[in-house]
């Protein structure tokens, strides 16, 4: 009734279509216009020969659309995005795609397979256990109004932009960190997108002390973070006052932060930020 193939022959728009139409009803409201769409697949590293889609009668009706890269020393699958058009779900489509995309991997050589799950998704966390996933983490994602916004300096401090983040800024970016991003926060992710980004940087004494990322046209804040001796002095809220300035989106948006990085959610909660999802990180070994 359904076959099963991988997706180096399906365009960009029939792709964007068929997502937009699966994730209509989802408990986030997405709102990804084709260009947004690539720019999240480019982001996440998609590969569409690692991708498998469902069709009826070449009308393709799901997907699982996953991105390959090095993650912990190991090769990589991640799930990018999973999903069945409604009128097509409850006939174990998505059990079959994740039969093939595991056969598929397999023989790519890929030895894990890591996803986000949103914790209130039963039916998917569920299927996820079922097929032999164990979670790792879990994550708050959180969001913000922009125009909500008000900015209460304790200190001012001078924000610069850089025009892109190098090996060495990166090597000691990650001393700031409490918790390692999750993988679309991650150091590749941002590297594979990095036109899409503003990176603001507070410099004093002629080292960086903090630092921080804002995706130009969805508001997402990949990565924020502040080296800890320079901590409670208005960097980390100087920082993000900058980053605000340099979306064209009103919806501000952080994503994946360790559950037990309370450093973190203090940080975004004193920005007035709320608390919307909760997600696992969850692995399996292939």
């Amino acid at each position: 009734m359904f076959n099963y193939s991988t997706l180096e022959s399906i365009g960009m728009e029939k792709l964007h279509k068929t997502f937009i139409e699966a994730f209509s009803d989802y408990q986030v409201k997405f709102d990804l216009p084709i260009l947004k769409f690539q720019q999240m697949l480019q982001r996440r590293g998609y590969v569409s020969k690692a991708s498998i889609g469902a069709f009826e009668n070449n009308a393709l009706i799901g997907f699982l659309l996953n991105g390959i890269r090095y993650w912990d020393g190991k090769l990589t699958a991640y799930d990018t995005g999973t999903g069945v058009i409604k009128t097509y779900r409850k006939h174990g489509i998505t059990s079959n795609m994740f039969f093939n995309t595991k056969q598929l991997l397999q023989e790519m050589g890929v030895e894990q397979y890591l996803l986000e799950v949103i914790q209130s998704n039963i039916s998917a966390v569920r299927l996820y256990k079922k097929q032999g996933f164990e979670t790792l983490r879990e994550f708050e994602c959180f969001n913000l109004d922009k125009n909500k916004y008000k900015h209460t300096p304790t200190a001012e401090y001078e924000v610069q932009h850089i025009n892109s983040i190098t090996k060495n800024d990166w090597k000691e970016f990650s001393k700031f960190w409490d918790f390692k991003p999750s993988w679309q926060n991650s150091i590749d992710s941002v590297n594979d997108a990095s036109d899409t980004f503003v990176y603001s940087i507070i410099v004093i004494d002629n080292t960086i002390v903090g630092y921080g990322i804002i995706d130009k046209y969805t508001g997402d804040i990949p990565q924020i973070a502040v080296d800890k001796n320079h901590r409670g002095k208005g960097i980390g809220r100087s920082i993000f006052t900058d980053l605000l300035k340099n979306t064209e989106s009103d919806n501000i948006k952080v994503l994946n932060v360790d559950n037990h990085c309370d450093s973190m959610k203090d940080f975004l909660l004193n920005l007035r930020f709320e608390q919307n999802v909760s997600q696992y990180e969850m692995v399996l070994k292939l």
